[in-house]
């Protein structure tokens, strides 16, 4: 038996999963451990990789996405069921199986990248940056506190990147932090929240904001829940008046319904709008072309 003790990330996976593929290693032979889930520095047993010549393997495209996502999840097993996987796919001669969700183990990685892609979606949707200061460059620098459910930072960080290509910033999370600086993203060790900075302006432009594209006529508690779970609500600086509007929003219903609807402003006397408005009226007339 082979103890294959790992960083939990996708290319410290697939390093190992690609030497042991080579040598012909058989999933039942290799015990995948997290090595931050561990206490125990069991030295790899590498005698049995003598039992076959090292193979050049080729291996589907799709799968390296799919690895990608599985190996953020943090499920035990991850690492075990998707050497078992890449092994049915390659050596296995099983080329399709991708394609056959009802297989258990390709419908088991697909519902953890599922999962995954899910919440990566969330950290998307949910972060929320802080202005701290400005670089010597001129830049504001911004940082960000969340909370993933899996480790995503790596997978959620280019969008980031792309959209805030302008402004230095960082995101803390416990287990990870990917920071920017204009020109490089990096990454590091994961943090407490302890680490953050205290909340400033922006926290009041975003409860601004929140109010003002709050529609009361529109309000669905549980689907708002289920875009916006209340375990993310601790890191909005939104939430704290969501209460206060959810509780206003029958009164305000009341009040827009009461109110007389208010007349039709009439057209603005503008020779190229009158002019629109003629050839509108001509197109809709019987016979017209």
């Amino acid at each position: 038996m082979i103890t294959a003790a790992i960083e939990p990330g996708f290319p410290a996976w697939r390093k190992k999963a690609r030497e042991l593929l080579r040598q012909g290693v058989r999933p039942e032979e290799v015990d995948w451990c997290d090595v931050t889930q561990t206490a125990s520095l069991l030295m790899e047993d590498t005698a049995i990789y003598a039992a076959a010549p090292a193979q050049d393997i080729k291996v589907p495209p799709d799968f390296l996405s799919l690895a990608a996502s599985v190996c953020a999840h943090t499920d035990e097993r991850r690492f075990a069921i998707l050497y078992r996987l890449l092994h049915r796919l390659t050596l296995g001669g099983q080329r399709h199986l991708l394609a056959m969700p009802h297989d258990p183990d390709t419908r088991q990685c697909q519902v953890w990248a599922k999962a995954v892609s899910r919440d990566i979606h969330k950290m998307h949707a949910f972060v929320r940056f802080r202005l701290i200061g400005t670089s010597v460059a001129g830049r504001e620098q911004f940082v960000a506190w969340f909370e993933p459910s899996y480790r995503i930072v790596r997978l959620a960080s280019p969008f980031f990147e792309k959209r805030f290509a302008g402004m230095d910033w960082s995101i803390l999370t416990p287990d990870e932090c990917a920071h920017w600086d204009g020109s490089d993203l990096t990454f590091s060790p994961g943090v407490s929240k302890g680490d953050v900075p205290d909340a400033d302006a922006h926290d009041d432009l975003w409860r601004t904001y929140y109010r003002s594209i709050f529609n009361p006529a529109r309000l669905k508690i549980q689907a708002m829940q289920s875009e916006m779970p209340q375990k993310y609500w601790k890191n909005l600086p939104e939430a704290q008046i969501i209460h206060e509007l959810i509780t206003g929003s029958s009164g305000k219903v009341t009040q827009m319904i009461a109110t007389p609807e208010r007349p039709v402003k009439p057209m603005p006397d503008n020779a190229y709008l009158k002019s629109l408005h003629q050839q509108r009226s001509e197109k809709s007339e019987p016979g017209s072309a």
